[in-house]
């Protein structure tokens, strides 16, 4: 069961990794307003995290497992604490080295996930406001309950028939 857990560590460190990386390509495509290849980088995006949900359910099994048979265990233990519980110091080293790395590429994700986010965010309020132009329509100038534009738009035709 240890060399399962530290198998899906590793697994799940390389798909963070590659998220991470997919992050830096799909920021890539925002700022250069590349649809094709965003769309591309989606469909990639999707497949690993289809797989890093099954990485991560397996961990969960794999802990819940492990923490039948050490009765010491409960719900706060925290992962380091409980990684000292394998049965060899290697195991235990590797196990850290792991926990560590996956922490780190997931921290990377997150901060490269939330940049892209403004990246998106700024990129379609742009479009917004080049369709308001276009449609002719008039920002007020106060806010809505929610905190966003009020705009109206003008009649360009006025047909009496």
């Amino acid at each position: 069961m240890w060399e399962d857990l530290t198998n899906t560590l590793d697994k799940l460190g390389e798909v963070y990794d590659k998220l991470a990386n997919l992050g830096e390509r799909k920021r890539n495509a925002l700022v250069g307003i590349d649809m094709t290849g965003l769309s591309n980088i989606l469909d990639e995006e999707q497949l690993l995290t289809a797989k890093l949900q099954k990485l991560e359910q397996r961990r969960v099994e794999i802990l819940n497992g492990l923490s039948k048979s050490n009765k010491t265990v409960t719900e706060s233990t925290r992962a380091e604490e409980f990684y000292r519980a394998a049965p060899s110091p290697e195991m235990t080293k590797r196990l850290l080295e792991l926990h560590e790395r996956l922490n780190r590429n997931v921290a990377r994700t997150l901060q490269i996930r939330d940049n892209n986010r403004v990246l998106a965010q700024c990129a379609l309020d742009a479009v917004r406001n080049q369709l308001n132009k276009l449609s002719g329509a008039a920002v007020e100038p106060t806010y809505s309950g929610k905190g966003g534009d009020i705009v109206t738009h003008q009649k360009k035709f006025d047909l009496k028939a």
